[in-house]
């Protein structure tokens, strides 16, 4: 058995009022819940609760990306429920996303009695069996006894270690019955240890390697902020003169704004970023896990650098990548005692050939030939080029008015990849966005999230069209649940990022990536503004630049959730770009 300390006995109670109070034990203020009949008795627990809040988002999606914002914006435990069948399988995609971004969640689902488990009764599906390649634990409990046990160990494996969610079902005859109820103070479980820390010795070797490098770069991810080590790190870059880039979830890690910044590498990475990490002598990958994004053909990537690997999760040391010193630690001690041994660098020479690149080859973008001719351009403008709006401008724009206090969530697609490049991010987990999984209809239920977290910051949701409508319905909750969350919808009527993809590699074929009306094609369709008037949400539509800020100000303003739909042209692609599976000699620039 595993070892608890620090029993305390309790009067008699039912098993879903337990639940309760160990959400309550371990701090949780907000659960994302929809109820339904194998989850009754936890609500009516849930309904007598001074303590928890409880947001009802309108799809069991939309409650999970909720709890996945708020996870990321604060850094505490996300906490989600459900009922059984129906409402357990619309937890799956939140599963899978905050499994590949090692995002702390606690979901809990109803389950049909247990004398029906197994039986095919109405609502019952094997959630414990169906979620285990997406989480980091999963629990059926059978026993209202240990309940307590179950809720102690759930937090202390989704928040230590490598982050991320635990399923924890719960049949409605365990959360009715009853028993004298001990709450753990304290758990510790066999096999599991997640405290690492690294060597002394492994200490030493890296302060000899960026001692002798001559063009080191930190690469560097979400494992960082995970980790509360972005101070640590910048300590580090400074005192090193090392440059620094990350990942899509590493953004604001490292300040962006930082002359040490590279920004992000990969596939729509600066040319820099990856032309650096190409060029690299030593490669200090910290907290993250060599995706395929990021690498591209895996072989070819930092081919000639010495690899240090630093992570806390040891499976995926060596994985991807062959590391020369791979290493199980955690981050933030780790740079702490690095910061301690390494000696101050400049290497000016490397600084100098950066500077250059970034010279030649900075993110830049303009009004093509493409978009010049495009419908949009005739049907909404009039012919009027001069009000085109571009979407990295609608970004740029956002940033300059919002910089320095303000959290970003998107959805997925080219409008995601177009704000990783715009938007300057400074300080973290104030990008919130599905990396791994890639997940649209994200964007928008993770700003309420993130909102919740943080009511007193300004949270905007960028997103695509595409994107948006797959969670539109959470408006709803953001009106009845008064959650002042923003939506930006950069509108091009296309799957965007699709459409660039058959325009590179498919010859302009268009597979399903039209979302506008055919037969209506110079509406535009759907008309969001009147959708979230249905649900009592201001909104706007802006298709001339000149009136874009004006009304971003407006969305800034207001102090309710707001939709502001920005028209855009389809034609433009997200660039620079590294084809999948090919390198940095392949980018494309233009």
């Amino acid at each position: 058995m595993d070892k608890q300390t620090n029993m305390k006995p309790a009067a008699p109670m039912r098993g879903a009022d337990i639940v309760i109070k160990s959400l309550e034990n371990e701090g949780v203020e907000v659960v994302f819940a929809y109820p339904g009949g194998a989850s009754l008795e936890l609500h009516q627990s849930l309904a007598r609760s001074k303590n928890i809040r409880v947001v009802l988002p309108r799809h069991e999606q939309g409650g999970i990306f909720a709890a996945g914002g708020y996870a990321r914006a604060s850094g505490k435990c996300g906490v989600c429920m459900t009922t059984s069948g129906p409402g357990a399988t619309n937890l799956i995609s939140g599963l899978a996303d905050a499994y590949m971004d090692s995002v702390p969640i606690i979901a809990i689902t109803g389950q049909v009695n247990r004398p029906m488990i197994g039986k095919s009764a109405f609502q019952e599906i094997d959630v414990f069996g169906m979620s285990l390649p997406m989480v980091k634990h999963s629990y059926l409990v059978m026993n209202v006894e240990d309940l307590p046990r179950i809720f102690k160990e759930a937090f202390h494996i989704a928040t230590t270690g490598r982050p991320g969610p635990v399923v924890i079902d719960i049949p409605k005859d365990v959360q009715q019955a009853s028993c004298a109820a001990a709450f753990p103070e304290q758990v510790q479980l066999r096999g599991y240890d997640p405290v690492q820390r690294i060597a002394a010795a492994d200490v030493e070797r890296i302060a000899a390697l960026v001692e002798k490098s001559e063009r080191p770069v930190i690469y560097c991810g979400g494992g960082i902020i995970s980790a509360n080590a972005s101070d640590e790190l910048r300590e580090f870059a400074v005192k090193t003169q090392i440059p620094v880039t990350t990942t899509l979830m590493g953004m604001g890690a490292f300040p962006q704004d930082h002359p040490l910044a590279l920004h992000w590498l990969g596939m729509h990475g600066t040319v820099y970023a990856n032309m650096a990490a190409d060029q690299s002598d030593l490669l200090l990958a910290f907290g993250v896990r060599f995706d395929d994004r990021v690498t591209g053909n895996v072989r070819e990537f930092c081919k000639h650098a010495t690899i240090v690997h630093i992570d806390i999760d040891e499976s995926e040391l060596n994985k991807n990548k062959r590391a020369h010193l791979p290493i199980q630690s955690d981050i933030k001690y780790a740079l702490q005692q690095i910061l301690k041994t390494v000696k101050p660098g400049k290497h000016a020479a490397w600084h100098a050939k950066i500077a250059e690149w970034k010279n030649q080859y900075p993110l830049r973008y303009k009004v093509t030939d493409e978009v010049l001719r495009s419908q949009y351009v005739r049907e909404f403008l009039g012919g009027d080029t001069s009000e085109i709006i571009m979407p990295q401008y609608a970004i740029e724009l956002l940033d300059k008015l919002t910089r320095g206090n303000a959290i970003i969530t998107t959805g997925v697609g080219q409008h995601q990849m177009w704000t990783a490049q715009y938007y300057l991010f400074t300080h973290p987990r104030t990008l919130i966005t599905s990396g791994g999984l890639g997940a649209m209809g994200f964007g928008y239920p993770a700003a309420l999230g993130a909102k919740v977290a943080f009511p007193n910051k300004q949270v905007i949701g960028i997103d695509g069209d595409g994107s948006f409508q797959m969670n539109i319905q959470e408006l709803a909750t953001a009106h009845i649940e008064r959650i002042a969350a923003k939506s930006m919808i950069l509108n091009n009527q296309h799957l965007g990022m699709v459409v660039q993809w058959e325009d590179r590699f498919y010859k302009s074929v268009r597979g399903n990536t039209y979302l506008g009306d055919p037969r209506n094609p110079h509406i535009l369709y759907p008309d969001f503004v009147q959708i979230a008037k249905g649900y009592n949400v201001p909104g706007e539509r802006v298709t001339r630049k000149s009136d874009l800020e004006p009304a971003m100000k407006r969305m800034l303003a207001s102090k309710e959730p707001y939709v502001l739909d920005v028209i855009v042209p389809f034609t433009e692609h997200v660039l620079p770009m590294i084809p999948a599976g090919k390198t940095v000699k392949d980018i494309i620039i233009e």
